[in-house]
């Protein structure tokens, strides 16, 4: 701007002097000169075409023509400062400058615990959409500007701010809240490890305290990311073939995984029974090879369909082809497996294998992977047993640990008991949820966390853990609620009984009704519904009815 505004300093200051030098009107036969505040003054408002007039008398045809030759210059100028003014506004430095300082500021004014969430595409959507719904805030960096529209247009309840920029740029971290007092954590969602990779040791030499989750396809990045010390690394191909290798061994641990890590509120998924037998896997890449090695170690027997063998190093008796012709999946002997798996990186082709397959094998238990969000009413209508969605997979992991880092403790535990235990366990949630996936919440036996209970425990009373499940309103009513898992110091109890007794430390797993969460917290943190909860009794609140009591009404 520093040309534009030497234009017009120089055009004013030329037409000002004009209008001094330049002799005007006669006076008693001498001729008037215009002070240097009149000229400035008809400057003003002629330069700006605002009006005109000749003041402080008419002017002279000389006074005139300079005023005229003044009007242009000053024109021109005007419009060259205003239209530079207009495209440095419009300049993707300003704009991306102006963009990081409102967006600074808006992270700066967060006072509630937030995530940042680097990388907006169909995961990062999911989870910050969940975590707006269970009252978590996050921060979003996103190198595209067209998914940061897209948060823009969400319908979310609370503002989440945005910032194009490169996630793992330390400096657009720093920006995005990492070192201010209410982060809790960073989430590496993009779709680039490297990226995450670089995010994760960012995260731990800056800010070694918070809590690190990320995402890796390729198990040497994971590999890497675990070895400096972050708290989760999530593979999504090996996450999906864990749940579909439970399924197979144990359609009832599948089934309490799906109802504890489903959205709450929604109906309860219904019981999965994958068949046993000889399974058609089609696609040997990551996806491939990670379905491959957990069915195998269940010991279901399977046929590999791929057309590249030799580069993804298949194994020797691979079937060579697609999987979507009908002559390759023949080959496979379709017509004897029990299951079939498409999971190319090609939702066109994963669709047609499903579509050729079950024309040959009506009875298929139908597996398959979706690549792209975009197609979900296609996979919708293939009626498919079970879809891996890589943002479906990941998202529900995170959550689980951020929300409830106990319940990925329980489900690791769970898959080592007996299928009896799971039945009783389903059983017992039934009545409970109402037919509802139920909501899941952590407590920690702290005087940060349960102020109330801590203290009457530090008093020297006791509390059983059945108090907890009372309704603060009436305790003779039982919450919609389970305590599943209770840890004390190296020690787990899975569904530790309702005769247990708190102790301060104690860390305790619950899932129930949504809402139910909210009825607790009351008797964590007040000391008089802990009091009615033991005993019965009600003491009046506020010093007028204390003082009513006392003196008998």
């Amino acid at each position: 701007m520093r040309a534009p505004i030497l234009a017009l300093i120089v055009a004013y200051a030329v037409s000002i002097l004009g209008l001094v030098l330049i002799p005007g009107t006669e006076v008693d036969g001498r001729p008037q000169h215009l002070s240097f505040f009149h000229a400035f003054y008809i400057m003003t408002y002629t330069a700006t075409t605002t009006g005109f007039g000749e003041l402080p008398a008419p002017f002279t045809d000389a006074q005139r023509l300079w005023v005229t030759i003044s009007l242009y210059i000053s024109v021109v100028a005007w419009l060259y400062a205003i239209g530079t003014l207009i495209a440095l506004l419009r300049d993707p430095a300003l704009q991306q400058l102006i963009g990081q300082s409102r967006f600074a500021a808006q992270v700066r004014r967060l006072n509630e615990p937030f995530y940042i969430v680097c990388g907006y595409g169909d995961t990062g959507s999911v989870v910050v959409r969940s975590m707006i719904e269970r009252n978590l805030g996050a921060v979003v960096i996103d190198i595209n500007q067209d998914r940061l529209n897209e948060l823009m247009l969400e319908n979310l309840p609370v503002h989440v701010p945005g910032l194009c920029a490169d996630a793992g740029l330390p400096a657009n971290l720093t920006l995005a809240g990492l070192n201010h007092p209410d982060c809790r954590g960073v989430l590496a969602l993009c779709r680039d490890d490297l990226v995450n990779l670089k995010i994760a040791i960012t995260c731990r030499l800056l800010s070694p305290g918070l809590t690190v989750i990320c995402r890796a396809q390729s198990h040497d990045i994971e590999a890497n990311m675990e070895s400096f010390g972050t708290d989760a690394v999530i593979n999504p191909f090996d996450t999906f073939a864990v749940h579909l290798a439970l399924a197979v061994h144990s359609p009832d641990l599948h089934l309490i995984h799906e109802w504890l890590t489903g959205v709450p509120g929604m109906p309860l998924p219904e019981r999965l029974n994958p068949p046993h037998g000889t399974w058609v896997v089609c696609g040997y890449g990551r996806f491939g090879k990670a379905v491959q090695r957990y069915l195998e170690f269940e010991g279901v027997p399977m046929v590999i369909v791929e057309k590249e063998p030799v580069k993804t190093r298949a194994p020797k008796n691979v079937i060579i082809g697609r999987g979507t012709e009908a002559v390759t999946l023949r080959a496979a002997q379709i017509e004897k497996a029990v299951g079939i798996v498409a999971g190319t990186d090609d939702d066109a082709n994963n669709l047609s294998v499903i579509v050729t397959a079950r024309e040959l094998n009506p009875k298929l238990f139908l597996v398959a992977r979706q690549n792209d969000s975009e197609n979900d009413a296609l996979f919708r209508s293939a009626r498919l047993d079970l879809v891996m969605q890589r943002a479906r997979a990941i998202s529900r992991r995170i959550l689980a640990l951020i929300t409830a880092p106990l319940l990925t403790d329980f489900l690791r535990l769970a898959r080592h008991q007996k299928p009896a235990w799971a039945q009783d366990l389903i059983g017992d949630l039934r009545p409970i949820l109402g037919g509802l996936t139920p909501d899941h919440w952590s407590v920690s036996v702290t005087e940060e966390q349960a102020p109330a209970v801590h203290a009457w425990l530090q008093n020297g009373n006791t509390l059983p853990l059945s108090l907890l499940m009372r309704d603060p309103r009436d305790r003779d009513q039982h919450l919609h609620a389970m305590a599943l898992l209770l840890r004390r110091g190296k020690e787990e109890m899975l569904r530790p009984g309702e005769e247990n007794e708190i102790q301060p430390g104690d860390k305790i797993l619950f899932c129930g009704r949504p809402g139910v969460a909210a009825h607790q917290y009351r008797t964590l943190n007040e000391e008089r519904v802990v009091r009615y909860l033991v005993s019965g009794e009600t003491r009046p609140q506020g010093t007028l009815w204390r003082w009513f009591a006392r003196h008998g009404g």
